[in-house]
């Protein structure tokens, strides 16, 4: 190129050091445009102003919140419908309910046993030898078969009978608040026969009337009340004798399970229960102290004569307490306020030293129990099973609503304790007797065995493998430089 020519445009001219051409000036920023383009086609909009935000979760709708609900109630279902759960239900509830009964005796009897120049322990240390002795009782009933059980209810009834027609004899029974039911046995020993008495009636009435429906005998009406109702009537009037309508009122209750149980029909049911209430409507109004009692259901008064102090006091404690309660140990109306804190009413010291928590936890043991009865009676193909189970369910539930009931002021003090709960070894002995029997029929189940059995290899090994753990000897180890 000679200096006269003009130069040539650079627009298309190759890169200094390089043989390319130069790209056109508005290629770089169209490609880009070009590729964002295609992102925002690819990825879903976002709205304005959430760049980088994360996406908002979405709530969850009404129909998902059903099936949860519907999820957790056949979660429920099966875990209650496992062949394991009454047989738990009434070893572990019965065993808080001794545990918890135990540790409010021994607070709510310090300050009597102090009055009466006693240990403050004394009551609970008799308290839990029996429970020792309960436990034992509640083990062996766990272990005998029910033909034993059933060979065993004549002999318990005749004993029972025996020692319920001594406490009649002077010198050999003894008044305590006023009812003649116990026998001494020198020193602080006392026994109440009658409280024997509704085991026994558990367990005779349940082997008469599985007999007899073994024979179809139950569909007339006098073999489904003879002999059955004469003998529950002779051990009520036993019982009368020595004034203790609170024992007549469970009696008489364990005879309308047994009586419902073997499918009573509803005319013969309503007909005994109302001979019954008459019966006791008689004797109320024929005792003085009888009549007192009924007349302090929902006092908020002592009255005159202080005639329903115990009632008040009991409310009181209760409502002291509160929602979580003073404290164990803390309770004011112990202290010579209410009588009977460790026995009758030691409901209401619960209420005052753990509080409302306290109680329904109380509540919630005992429904436990009661469910787990219902439900071993009515899986069973046994008779006898059926009956000793409904009976026994109906024993401890009607005593707890008694006593409950009393300390709540809806009903009249009848002077029955709290089962497994309150103070007094001869209730704590047939009680717990009681239970045993129980969690031998929730064993003896077909479900429940074959899984008890299915768990037993396991548990063994678990506890041999603890065993070879714990028996190696431990290597000494030699200093350095020792051989």
């Amino acid at each position: 190129m000679t200096p006269d020519q003009p130069a040539a445009p650079r627009s298309r001219s190759a890169r200094p050091g390089t043989g390319r051409p130069a790209p056109r000036s508005g290629g770089a920023p169209r490609l880009r445009e070009a590729v964002r383009a295609k992102g925002r086609a690819a990825s879903p909009a976002r709205p304005r102003g959430t760049a980088g935000a994360s996406r908002p979760r979405r709530r969850p709708s009404r129909g998902n919140a059903l099936d949860a609900l519907r999820g957790l109630q056949q979660r429920l279902r099966r875990a209650w419908d496992r062949p394991l759960t009454a047989y738990y239900l009434l070893l572990g509830g019965s065993l808080l309910i001794l545990v918890l009964g135990l540790v409010m005796v021994y607070s709510a009897s310090q300050i009597k046993a102090l009055q009466s120049g006693l240990s403050p322990s004394y009551f609970f240390r008799k308290q839990l030898f029996a429970a020792a002795l309960g436990g034992s009782l509640m083990l062996l009933a766990v272990r005998m078969p029910i033909k034993l059980h059933r060979a065993f209810a004549y002999p318990l009834l005749a004993v029972s009978v025996f020692l319920m027609c001594l406490v009649q004899v002077p010198g050999m029974g003894i008044a305590v608040n006023g009812n003649q039911n116990w026998i001494s046995f020198g020193g602080p020993f006392l026994l109440q026969p009658s409280e024997f008495g509704k085991l026994a009636l558990v367990l005779w009435g349940a082997d008469l009337l599985a007999r007899k429906q073994d024979k179809r005998l139950l569909a007339q009406w006098k073999h489904l009340l003879v002999p059955l109702v004469p003998a529950t009537g002779m051990l009520l009037g036993l019982i009368m004798l020595g004034g203790d309508m609170g024992t007549a009122i469970i009696l008489t209750a364990i005879l309308f399970g047994l009586l419902w149980l073997a499918g009573a029909p509803t005319r013969l049911f309503v007909g005994v229960l109302a001979f019954a209430g008459a019966i006791g409507m008689l004797l109320i109004k024929t005792s003085a102290n009888r009549m007192s009692r009924l007349a302090c259901i929902g006092a908020t008064e002592p009255g005159a004569h202080d005639q329903c102090w115990q009632a008040v006091h009991g409310i009181y404690a209760l409502a002291n307490g509160g929602w979580f309660g003073s404290g164990l140990g803390a309770s004011m109306e112990k202290w010579g306020e209410l009588p009977e804190p460790h026995t009758d009413f030691i409901f209401a010291i619960t209420g005052e030293e753990l509080g409302l928590a306290g109680t329904l936890s109380v509540l919630v043991l005992f429904a436990a129990l009661g469910y787990a009865g219902i439900r071993v009676a009515g899986r069973t193909e046994d008779p006898f099973v059926r009956y000793a189970a409904g009976g026994v369910t109906t024993w401890i539930t009607a005593q707890a609503v008694v006593n409950i009931g009393a300390v709540l002021g809806l009903l009249p003090i009848a002077g029955v304790p709290l089962p497994l709960f309150s103070y007094g070894g001869s209730a704590l002995l047939p009680t717990m007797f009681a239970v045993g029997l129980l969690i031998a029929f929730a064993r003896a189940e077909p479900g429940a065995r074959a899984a008890l059995a299915m768990r037993q290899p396991a548990l063994r090994k678990k506890l041999a493998r603890v065993r070879r753990k714990t028996m190696r000897r431990p290597v000494k180890r030699r200093p350095s430089g020792e051989r």
